[in-house]
């Protein structure tokens, strides 16, 4: 078994830093210390099993492979096998101030806001588990973040009457995290959460707005929130990034099967929104110098947020130290019925209406409209070619 922090493992961190993290994400079986990948084109150590033409192994599995809604030739092994990516079906969690021991206030959390209850879930935590099968106020959900793509989705569990757990098949499909659910085995891209191989080909996930914002921000808004903690019953250096340099917005993406969209640097951080047919990237570029903007999505008027200061989980080898990678959060404009338009002004957004101030997280926290929260859009903050590989046809806001 390759564990982190093993001489084998250390040999292998020899190869391009990213090139190898699918093999070193978890403790799985391959040859003791075999020759890594050459260059960044080369495939992480594939599980024992007979991969077929599809490339990925049936062993083992009682999925239905007569139902599938792509080519099965574009879903790939990523390395480990079933939950050699371990999800976490039991969480614990602490308090913000417990969490603060351990979390720095600038690395990034995933913040959920259901039902009046407020959890975190730490992005050194989930880039080594990408799913957590959790009940927040008594909704099942599935919380998941897929690094090689950037994205962090957080999903309603329940479908027809009954409630799905997830896990990681150990397979990808445009570079994109592949989930299978334990009920029927069915297989689901975890960038659009539509089932798309098994019994339940062609269904999709509900998904819940949730936001990538530092901890800081998080602990500041929900001081009795609470975070997910780090007594997982799974050895993981925690805090330490196995993908250092992957946010290099022009590397190319790791195994990628097809051409990218050449309008954006392929790992360029955009702000994905998808209102009914209407899909438009928001490049950060655009956001870092405006902090704010405003557009029409679908016939919804949003406020995209940008604001400094969260460290990227992708940039250095320790995600505490890692560069500055922004947190964003995107909301209806419409209140009540007041057409509301903001402009940036240190880390608060001002309504010119009003002259309220309000957070990253939608909340007025001074001004006539104190305590007020807008309504938040279901967004993600993807790099550019996972987001264009499912959604082709969008358009690049342009400002």
């Amino acid at each position: 078994m390759i564990r982190p922090g093993s001489p084998c493992v250390r040999r292998l961190r020899r190869a391009p830093s990213w090139v190898l993290a699918a093999a070193l994400i978890g403790a799985f079986t391959i040859s003791a210390c075999a020759s890594p990948p050459s260059g960044r084109a080369g495939r992480a150590a594939a599980p024992s099993g007979d991969l077929g033409a599809a490339g990925f192994s049936r062993d083992g599995w009682k999925t239905d492979f007569s139902k599938h809604s792509v080519p099965l030739s574009e879903i790939s092994s990523g390395g480990p096998p079933r939950d050699g990516i371990p999800p976490l079906d039991h969480p614990r969690f602490v308090t913000p101030q417990a969490a603060a021991k351990w979390l720095k206030g600038r690395e990034p959390v995933i913040a959920l806001d259901l039902n009046g209850t407020h959890r975190a879930y730490p992005l050194q935590i989930l880039i080594w588990h990408e799913i957590v099968n959790d009940q927040v106020s008594g909704v099942p959900v599935a919380v998941t973040f897929c690094p090689l793509c950037d994205t962090a989705i957080a999903f309603d569990r329940r479908l027809d009457g009954r409630t799905l757990d997830f896990g990681t098949s150990g397979n990808l499909r445009k570079s994109d995290l592949v989930m299978w659910d334990r009920q029927t085995e069915s297989w689901w891209q975890q960038a659009t959460g539509t089932a798309i191989v098994g019994a339940l080909t062609g269904t999709v996930l509900s998904v819940f707005p949730a936001a990538i914002v530092s901890f800081d921000t998080f602990a500041q808004a929900y001081p009795d929130g609470s975070v997910l903690s780090r007594e997982t019953g799974f050895d993981r250096t925690y805090g330490e990034n196995p993908y250092p340099g992957y946010d290099d917005a022009k590397t190319p993406p790791f195994l990628f099967n097809g051409t990218t969209d050449g309008r954006l640097p392929p790992k360029a951080k955009v702000v994905a929104v998808s209102i009914g047919s209407d899909d438009v990237a928001y490049p950060y570029t655009i956001l870092q110098r405006r902090g704010v903007v405003q557009d029409t999505v679908g016939g919804t008027a949003i406020a995209v947020f940008y604001q400094a200061g969260t460290a990227s989980a992708l940039g250095g080898s320790s995600i505490p130290d890692s560069p500055d990678g922004g947190a964003t959060g995107v909301f209806k404009s419409l209140l009540g019925d007041r057409l509301l338009s903001f402009h940036a002004s240190g880390n608060r957004f001002i309504d010119a209406e009003t002259g309220s101030s309000w957070d990253l997280l939608g909340r007025a926290v001074s001004g006539p409209l104190a305590g007020e929260h807008l309504e938040a859009i279901v967004h993600g903050d993807h790099f550019w070619f996972a987001w264009a590989a499912f959604k082709p046809s969008t358009r690049i806001y342009k400002g």
